[in-house]
């Protein structure tokens, strides 16, 4: 299984950026490795049927832009206009056609960009239980590592990272509560960054925690990642998170040059290496240090209070904001609250919950809102313990 995947790889990955097929030609040239390669990884959850004619109008010279004719692959929990729905991996979810783009992904389209389809993920987001599998949907099943099809893909952002890690797109866009960008691009061998939380709209993405949600680019290459992070950042009026964010756009591309590092202040936490990645991880040392960075070695801290607050934070805010997302999707949906969520998972056992539970759901749903003042002081003893730490 595991040379099968890389003979398929070997050949197939799409262009770097500076060798451009026309856009149609390149759209095409994605869906057939999609077809190729992707039956063995699940990275793909659904493609978008308007990919060529999006690539036709980028080559007629209607669509213009830094990312003129890429295509790009929308993690399953952010929205996009057209017929696909939104479903965050679950069945619940399985009717959510919108027709609307989240902002995000109307900057991608004015940038260019060919949505081709969406990525398959850890369902919910890794929210629902503690024993949720990362890369596992009811929707898309269970999403592989294309190095080795028996490997963890991580997760929650498990089809973007493994997409761009075959070669099947050098884009694509995942998100992040805590970690599901950072750990499938870790693992999956690719770049992945998580934005400052109000750098990039969250408007129409299927939400755990206004506190901690982004979205994020997933690349081939770190100067893709900065072009991609590029065409999102910007200011939405409809997420109060983001009212500084045009103030901070800029050319993230522009200052990647041989001397980036030189003078960069890296701290590094040798107390969280290890699990045989030593070597590897000296060797990165090393190759910081040539380029000019400093590194700050960093001592084992106390990280408890963030961890003891987090969790009351993230369930709470799930519990307001999941109903605030059900109840404005304009689809007919089984479910508009959490509680409803719950009902239609314990309805669907045997397609949703033969692998894992919703004990996350559950403790979320006996939370008391964001008035709470349990809540609040979580909020603000994890914000305090953050930036003690």
């Amino acid at each position: 299984m595991r040379r099968l995947v890389l003979a398929l790889l070997v050949g197939a990955s799409a262009p770097a950026f500076g060798q451009m097929l026309p856009a149609e030609a390149n759209t095409r040239a994605a869906l057939d490795r999609i077809a190729r390669i992707d039956r063995s990884l699940n990275s793909v959850i659904a493609l978008d049927p308007t990919a060529l004619d999006q690539a036709r109008r980028v080559d007629a010279g209607q669509l213009r832009g830094p990312l003129a004719g890429q295509p790009v692959l929308i993690k399953d929990n952010i929205e996009t206009l057209g017929p696909l729905p939104t479903t965050a991996g679950s069945l619940a979810l399985i009717n959510n056609v919108t027709n609307r783009d989240a902002p995000l992904v109307a900057r991608l389209r004015a940038a260019g960009a060919v949505i081709i389809g969406k990525a398959n993920l850890s369902e919910w987001a890794n929210i629902r239980s503690t024993r949720s599998i990362s890369g596992w949907s009811a929707v898309g099943g269970q999403t592989r590592n294309p190095w080795a099809l028996d490997r963890n893909t991580c997760g929650s952002s498990s089809g973007s990272g493994a997409a761009v890690a075959a070669g099947i797109v050098r884009l694509a866009i995942g998100s992040e509560t805590d970690g599901s960008v950072t750990c499938p691009a870790s693992i999956n061998g690719i770049v992945g960054l998580k934005p400052t939380v109000g750098l990039v709209s969250r408007t129409h993405m299927v939400p755990i925690s206004h506190s901690q949600d982004t979205a994020g680019p997933m690349t081939a290459s770190v100067r893709e990642a900065a072009e991609l992070l590029t065409a999102i950042a910007g200011s939405d009026p409809a997420d109060n998170a983001t009212v500084e964010a045009d103030k901070r756009e800029r050319d993230y591309a522009a200052g990647l040059d041989a001397n980036s590092l030189s003078g960069k202040r890296i701290g590094v936490m040798r107390f969280a290496s290890g699990f045989g990645t030593e070597a590897a991880f000296e060797t990165a040392l090393a190759t910081l240090r040539k380029q000019g960075a400093i590194l700050i070695d960093i001592k084992k801290f106390d990280d408890s209070a963030i961890g003891k607050n987090e969790l009351p934070v993230l369930l709470t805010e799930l519990k307001a904001d999941m109903a605030m997302y059900l109840k404005s999707s304009p689809a007919q949906l089984p479910a508009r609250t959490l509680k409803e969520l719950i009902a239609f998972d314990s309805a669907h056992q045997k397609e949703e919950m033969s692998l894992f539970g919703q004990e996350l759901f559950e403790q979320a749903e006996k939370t008391k809102g964001l008035s709470d003042p349990a809540y609040k002081k979580a909020r603000q003893l994890d914000r305090t313990a953050s930036t003690s730490c």
